[in-house]
């Protein structure tokens, strides 16, 4: 993966600096879209800055976190070519990556706990896109 583009709204704040924390640790390289204190924002202005960088490179990706993770969600693949998957658990993360190649992750802080969490960005960040019968419809998308 190229660049790892991630950001929150203010509901989202606390989990993305913890994902920062479990990046860091990992001398994961990423870039933090803001924003920087967990003042009341809106998540579209977010989703919309992070959709935009994922969409320069193939090989980019995203995280987004904001309470539930579905406004994230709907703002994100507003955007042609990005595949924003909201994940709940280890196997919803590693289909959304093998069978939608899923650019962007988008999280629920008030949903998930921090280990679970956690967890689904390792395996969103390690799992590659099958391809085969799968490229096909992507590209219907």
């Amino acid at each position: 993966m190229k660049k790892i583009f991630i950001s929150s709204d203010h509901a989202g704040f606390k989990l993305k600096e913890t994902i920062k924390s479990y990046l860091s640790e990992k001398k994961i390289s990423f870039e933090d879209m803001g924003p920087y204190n967990n003042d009341r924002v809106d998540y579209p202005d977010f989703a919309h800055k992070v959709s935009r960088r994922v969409k320069l490179n193939k090989n980019n990706v995203g995280i987004l976190v904001c309470g539930s993770g579905m406004g994230m969600n709907i703002a994100a693949n507003r955007h042609k070519n990005i595949r924003a998957a909201q994940c709940f658990n280890l196997k919803s993360t590693k289909l959304s990556r093998l069978h939608n190649d899923a650019n962007i992750i988008t999280l629920g802080s008030r949903l998930l706990t921090k280990k679970n969490a956690l967890s689904c960005v390792g395996v969103f960040l390690n799992t590659k896109f099958e391809g085969g019968r799968h490229l096909k419809r992507i590209k219907k998308i």
